[in-house]
């Protein structure tokens, strides 16, 4: 196989995206395993793989990307909730917990803060 030009890895990303909007999560997978082949380090890639692994049901292989993003990037308040949200579909609700928080201590968006069970802040004065 000809090796691959740093332009076709991304016009293969980006057409991984369009694929993924689209709801066709194995085509993306299919468009980033050489992507990845070819640059296992960017982060970038591995984290819209995970979310195509998800979507396509692949919990395992989706978990393995959530991971790995995490190891190179600890402070990803997605993946760690991603990586929540595929573990609370593979029925292991304790360790989705761990995750949730984790994603709501980094990210205090609403919906982490409710996925992680933690109580809604206080209203500020001006909400008071």
């Amino acid at each position: 196989m000809a090796e691959r030009s740093p332009e076709t890895n991304v016009i293969d990303f980006r057409a991984a995206e369009q694929l993924l909007a689209a709801r066709d999560p194995r085509g993306a997978v299919q468009l980033l395993d050489p992507v990845i082949a070819a640059h296992p380090e960017n982060t970038a890639a591995r984290l819209l793989r995970a979310r195509a692994f998800f979507l396509a049901a692949q919990l395992r292989p989706a978990e393995l990307e959530f991971q790995i993003v995490l190891e190179r990037e600890p402070d990803n308040a997605f993946a760690h909730f991603a990586l929540a949200r595929t573990l609370q579909r593979a029925n292991r609700p304790d360790q989705a917990l761990r995750h949730f928080r984790l994603a709501a201590a980094l990210d205090p968006r609403p919906d982490f803060i409710e996925a992680a069970r933690f109580p809604p802040p206080p209203p500020t004065p001006e909400e008071a």
